[in-house]
């Protein structure tokens, strides 16, 4: 069993937000993966599938993002796993627009989802990064994470997301390399 946790926001006034491109992710992957019906559990959404021959959980916590690792560790109890079964996928500032690199480990870098979960469930989890570029100047970067993509950013996100979502076996297969390749291959088509 894996634990792929989306970050974001909840309520419809979020859902386009950049901040929320991890919500977003997990729901094209339940999508393009045939993922069970949405159910209310570990404070937030929950779905359960497959991918190729793993089982995969994904939760999107509707703890608002600063509290997201009470949901995750809520999860993570539940199912008896440790952190090298979690995936959590998030916005990054320091990425380019559509960019997605994946990551062992690490710091928080000032992501609030991100230190919420170190302080539940340990910095040592696997991290799908999606970049949403850097506005320039530290005074924007809150209008810029909790702003709404732009109508002309739409095809290229996308594109973004099936990719992630067509490449995901990769990552379940725990193939980080191979999925970083080819999702960024399908996105150069």
């Amino acid at each position: 069993m894996q634990l792929w946790v989306g970050l974001g926001n909840p309520g419809p006034r979020y859902a386009m937000h950049r901040h929320n491109v991890g919500f977003m992710a997990l729901d094209v992957i339940a999508d393009m993966h045939g993922f069970g019906t949405v159910q209310t559990k570990f404070q937030g959404w929950f779905q359960e599938g497959r991918i190729g021959s793993d089982r995969i959980a994904l939760l999107k916590p509707a703890t608002f993002m600063n509290e997201s690792g009470r949901s995750v560790g809520e999860a993570m109890r539940f199912y008896k796993i440790g952190p090298d079964a979690l995936t959590v996928f998030h916005d990054e500032l320091d990425l380019a627009p559509f960019k997605v690199k994946v990551k062992q480990g690490g710091g928080h870098a000032g992501h609030n989802g991100l230190r919420s979960i170190d302080s539940h469930c340990g910095p040592d989890f696997r991290r799908v990064r999606i970049g949403i570029g850097h506005p320039g100047s530290k005074d924007r970067v809150n209008g810029h994470v909790l702003g709404n993509y732009a109508r002309t950013e739409q095809d290229d996100l996308a594109q973004m997301l099936g990719a992630v979502a067509a490449e995901a076996d990769r990552l379940a297969e725990h193939d980080d390399a191979r999925f970083m390749s080819d999702v960024a291959l399908r996105m150069q088509d």
